[in-house]
């Protein structure tokens, strides 16, 4: 089996987190959601766990951070094209996210832009020219 990865997130509003995750490319997974979850498929190893901030608060003990205040991660998601970077940016933003919280990234071989949800995670989204990137010397 191909090792996978969930990232949960708690949000405020599953409804509008869900319309967000859409626009991103995922595809919600009936199978796996209800009135406090949204299982967000982005491939057959990526999904996203959108939870109500009462659901998360059952598989922790810890306090709930408030991503709108405090940097927590950077997630990055990869597109087939230096393009797609713009228009999932655009999409997104569109469906409630702020686009380029961050400065936009560009390494030649690379380019990226961020676009936050509307609970505040941080997305980065990027292209990346393989055979351009393996060319390049390390630490370039």
């Amino acid at each position: 089996m191909e090792k996978m990865i969930f990232v949960n997130l708690p949000v405020r509003d599953l409804a509008a987190a869900t319309t967000f995750y859409e626009a991103l490319g995922g595809t919600r997974n009936p199978n796996f959601s209800d009135e406090q979850t949204s299982c967000m498929i982005f491939s057959g190893a990526i999904g996203v766990m959108l939870l109500t901030r009462e659901r998360y608060a059952t598989f922790t003990s810890r306090p709930i951070g408030d991503a709108r205040r405090e940097s927590q991660t950077l997630i990055a998601l990869s597109v087939e094209t230096r393009d797609e970077v713009d228009q999932t940016v655009e999409k997104a933003a569109r469906a409630g996210g702020k686009a380029d919280p961050n400065p936009m990234q560009g390494h030649g071989f690379m380019y990226s832009r961020s676009v936050e949800d509307p609970d505040g995670y941080v997305w980065e989204i990027l292209w990346m020219d393989q055979a351009a990137a393996a060319a390049e010397p390390p630490g370039a």
